[in-house]
């Protein structure tokens, strides 16, 4: 089996052909992981772009986009991994339960808000300088998100 990062630009392709092609995408833990340049400057609730190859940095970027202009992605969430060994499909099974959990919470329903998620993992780089940060990330798979997504609190404006 290819490693998780020679089969990022696979998943890229894919999730580009099926938007391109007006079908809904589908990101899963292989689209983009915290390897990806811009990705560890991603706070929560912030938006960003899908990973794209930057012709200046010589690779895949995410980039930050303030909300209320549209993005691809609003991060919603971070888990914390246990410390051990790097595990991929340990660190993948709690950030698809726990990412779950936080987007049950926050829209109920996938059918309902129409909207998806997907967890963002450490790399084996990340996670042997100490990343143990899973980052949920909420998405529209219709189309790009026109501003938060996030639902408000109880008299707490966004």
């Amino acid at each position: 089996m290819p490693a998780p990062s020679a089969c990022r630009p696979l998943a890229l392709v894919v999730v580009l052909a099926v938007a391109a092609c007006g079908g809904p995408a589908h990101k899963d833990d292989a689209f983009v992981d915290a390897g990806v340049t811009g990705l560890l400057d991603i706070e929560l609730t912030e938006c960003f772009s899908d990973p794209e190859y930057s012709q200046f940095a010589g690779e895949d970027v995410v980039v930050y986009l303030p909300c209320d202009e549209g993005a691809d992605n609003q991060s919603f969430m971070f888990v914390q991994a246990p410390d051990g060994p790097w595990d991929r499909a340990a660190v993948a099974e709690l950030g698809w339960d726990e990412c779950g959990r936080g987007f049950e919470q926050q829209w109920t329903s996938q059918d309902e808000s129409g909207l998806d998620y997907y967890p963002i993992l450490p790399t084996p780089e990340t996670w042997a300088d100490g990343d143990r940060a899973v980052m949920c990330a909420v998405y529209d798979p219709d189309g790009r998100l026109e501003d938060s997504v996030l639902p408000a609190a109880d008299g707490v404006s966004q």
